[in-house]
C-alpha cells in the first residue's frame, strides 16, 4: 500500500490516563499518555454522500481507545500501540494505522518519550 495515496482519518494528541510501565511504582498509578492515530481509509464515498456510515467515525474510535487504555495495564508502550492498531484495523475496518503513543515527562529533560508503529490490516489476520 502506498501510504502517500490513501485518504486519512486523523486523531491528534488524544490525552488518556492509564497504567503503563515496567517499574513497580508505575504499576500503581495512572499516567498521562498522548496518542496520535492516523488511519488509512478510502473516504471518497463519504465525501459524496455526506453520511457518517460511509467513513470511519473518529469519535467512536476515540471513545473505544480511551476505554481500552484506561482499563489495560501493559508494561510496554509498544504493546499498547499494537493493541490500539488492532482496534482500529479489526474493529473499525481501517486499511492501515499509524499509531504514536507517548509518555509525557517520563524521562528527565525530555518533553516525552514513546513509539510510533505502522500496521496494515493483513498484520492481524491469522
Amino acid at each position: 500500500m502506498d501510504k502517500t495515496k490513501i485518504d486519512k482519518v486523523i486523531i491528534k494528541d488524544l490525552l488518556v490516563r492509564g497504567v503503563i510501565g515496567i517499574n513497580d511504582w508505575e504499576r500503581k498509578i495512572m499516567q498521562d499518555m498522548l496518542i496520535n492515530i492516523t488511519l488509512g481509509f478510502d473516504i471518497s464515498r463519504a465525501g459524496e454522500t455526506d453520511n457518517i456510515d460511509d467513513t470511519i467515525n473518529y469519535r467512536s474510535i476515540s471513545k473505544r481507545v480511551i476505554e481500552y487504555v484506561e482499563t489495560s495495564k501493559h508494561y510496554l508502550v509498544e504493546k499498547l500501540a499494537t493493541e490500539i492498531a488492532r482496534i482500529c484495523l479489526v474493529e473499525f475496518n481501517a486499511e492501515s494505522a499509524l499509531i504514536k503513543v507517548e509518555k509525557p515527562k517520563a524521562v528527565r529533560f525530555a518533553e516525552s518519550v514513546g513509539v510510533e508503529i505502522f500496521r496494515e490490516k493483513s498484520y492481524f489476520k491469522n
